[in-house]
């Protein structure tokens, strides 16, 4: 959930591998460095299924007014992020997915290889000295980004609608 008052909106990125391999190649992940997949279970045959090694995971849920009070609560608790931990603060709406891709790769660069002089190569070069407020600034005001984020978007079979804005 956007974290200010931007009124800046995208459509919602599909929870979908295939969608999402293709945008995080498209930016610079090379395909024989990471990949996703969907889990789905926690069980433990279902966790084998679950290609090795795993350097990330999306956990997707459902934002009710409950889950919101508790991240309100848990978000005055923490006054900053872990040093170390790649950290950014969400101010576009329905931006989640790639907020969510951009915390898993920013967070493994130490075991995977981005492509020299790709998108997410720079991203995360010019935005590591930033605090998580600055680095959505920075998001927010990427059109390079929002157009990769909009071709994703699309990518997918979700068929999207203007109440899918709101």
């Amino acid at each position: 959930m956007a974290d200010s008052a931007s009124t800046k909106r995208w459509l919602p990125l599909e929870a979908n591998p295939d969608v999402m391999n293709q945008f995080l190649w498209g930016l610079g992940v090379a395909p024989d460095e990471a990949e996703c997949f969907d889990v789905y279970g926690l069980d433990e045959e279902l966790l084998e299924m679950v290609p090795k090694p795993v350097l990330a995971v999306l956990f997707l849920y459902p934002i009710t007014p409950k889950s919101e009070e508790e991240r309100i609560l848990q978000d005055n608790a923490i006054k900053e992020p872990s040093s170390g931990v790649y950290f950014m603060k969400q101010t576009v709406g329905n931006a989640c997915g790639t907020i969510g891709l951009l915390h898993a790769v920013g967070n493994i660069t130490s075991e995977i290889k981005l492509v020299e002089g790709s998108y997410l190569d720079n991203f995360f070069k010019s935005t590591a000295k930033m605090d998580p407020s600055e680095r959505a600034a920075f998001l927010e005001n990427d059109s390079e980004m929002e157009v990769a984020h909009s071709v994703a978007a699309t990518a997918g079979d979700t068929e999207f609608n203007k109440l899918t804005l709101y």
